[in-house]
């Protein structure tokens, strides 16, 4: 298989207005997304369990979007300090691009050594108001330094979205049996599409000790699942692994949440309806966007008993969609599609009626910030 350059649809934000401009819609969009999340909450495509996980990752997408911010606050205006612009995927994505997200893992790693070396917030400021009153002249270098300052501490406050989101078991109930049922969740920056991924199995676990405490089945399960976490793989390929690999964790469902692309005139480059859509649209600036947000799911429909010399295993049969538009080679149950949109954009998208959006769920945001749902 041919290298395929994906820089080709990189572009930096040099230009410091630019980059706030794009951090505050993304400001705008990550609130919104927990209103959403909401939404779906109440009616009941989510449970309470499901929404609360599902916020905890999306505050963490928020809190990766303002370290940036800050670390980028001056992008463009200061030179000889190495590369200090936002790269993001311009092309079906519009969010950042793996590299970054990696290069501030590894900057958090280091966060505390950092710290000890930087001046303290306070007193930069003081400099820099020194600066500006005794010297007039605008002290871009400090402006920098404290940029800096604030966002390794933003880093050292955690609660960050990595490019592994590592596994985590929630328990949810007591089943037949004496089994126990899980939510196992997880996430990733997928590093082909340069969006955050969230998954959600809920597993029934028939062994002996319980699941999160089992030395050894659990980092077994952690490792196996963030290895399959690969946009390339069916969710039925990702279930059907896990259950052949694991004979006592029996998948029930899986759930694995597309957030983004996001399109948007100014930092993006769409085609189609939805490029038709914005340029008619001529949102002011804040509310020319529109984010795409796409649920796949997959159901076990029965269990099928293999016999064996010694013992017995159960199997997991998924139930695939054959009156899905491509059929079962979506390898899910079904597949939710969702826009997450302004008024101004929504309004064009009602009046063109694309066949292509027709059955995709849109949530409107209006003038007064909340989100409205249309089906």
């Amino acid at each position: 298989m041919p290298d395929v350059d994906l820089t080709t649809d990189h572009k930096a934000l040099d230009d410091d207005l630019a980059a706030r401009r794009y951090f505050a819609k993304f400001e705008t969009i990550t609130r919104l997304m927990l209103n959403v999340a909401a939404e779906m909450e109440k009616d009941r495509a989510f449970s309470a369990m499901d929404a609360d996980v599902l916020e905890t990752y999306l505050r963490a997408v928020a809190r990766t979007f303002k370290a940036l911010s800050l670390k980028y606050l001056v992008s463009g205006r200061l030179q000889g300090v190495g590369q200090k612009h936002l790269t993001i995927d311009f092309h079906e994505s519009g969010f950042p691009v793996f590299q970054e997200i990696v290069t501030m893992a590894n900057d958090a790693a280091q966060a505390a050594k950092h710290l000890e070396g930087m001046a303290e917030a306070a007193k930069l400021k003081d400099e820099m108001v020194r600066q500006i009153v005794g010297e007039r002249v605008v002290p871009t270098r400090l402006q920098f330094a404290l940029s800096q300052r604030l966002y390794y501490e933003a880093l050292a406050a955690g609660g960050l979205f990595f490019a592994q989101m590592h596994p985590q078991a929630e328990f949810i109930a007591m089943v037949s049996g004496g089994r126990r049922g899980y939510l196992l969740h997880w996430a990733v920056y997928d590093s082909q599409l340069n969006v955050p991924v969230v998954y959600l199995m809920e597993v029934v676990d028939s062994g002996k000790k319980a699941l999160p405490l089992d030395e050894r089945r659990w980092p077994a399960a952690q490792a196996h699942l963030l290895a399959q976490s690969v946009g390339g793989l069916k969710p039925v390929t990702i279930a059907k692994g896990f259950d052949t690999d694991f004979v006592d964790l029996h998948p029930k469902r899986l759930r694995r949440i597309h957030l983004g692309p996001m399109y948007s005139s100014a930092f993006t480059l769409q085609t189609g309806a939805i490029k038709e859509v914005l340029d008619e649209a001529k949102a002011g600036e804040g509310e020319d966007w529109a984010l795409a947000w796409t649920v796949e799911e997959l159901e076990s429909e029965r269990v099928e008993v293999e016999k064996g010399w010694f013992s017995d295993t159960e199997r997991e049969v998924f139930r695939l969609d054959p009156f899905a538009a491509d059929g079962a080679e979506t390898g899910a149950t079904r597949i939710s599609r969702a826009m997450i949109l302004p008024q101004r954009p929504f309004q064009v998208m009602a009046e063109k009626d694309p066949e292509g959006f027709r059955k995709v769920r849109k949530f409107v945001v209006g003038k007064d910030g909340r989100v409205l749902v249309y089906n």
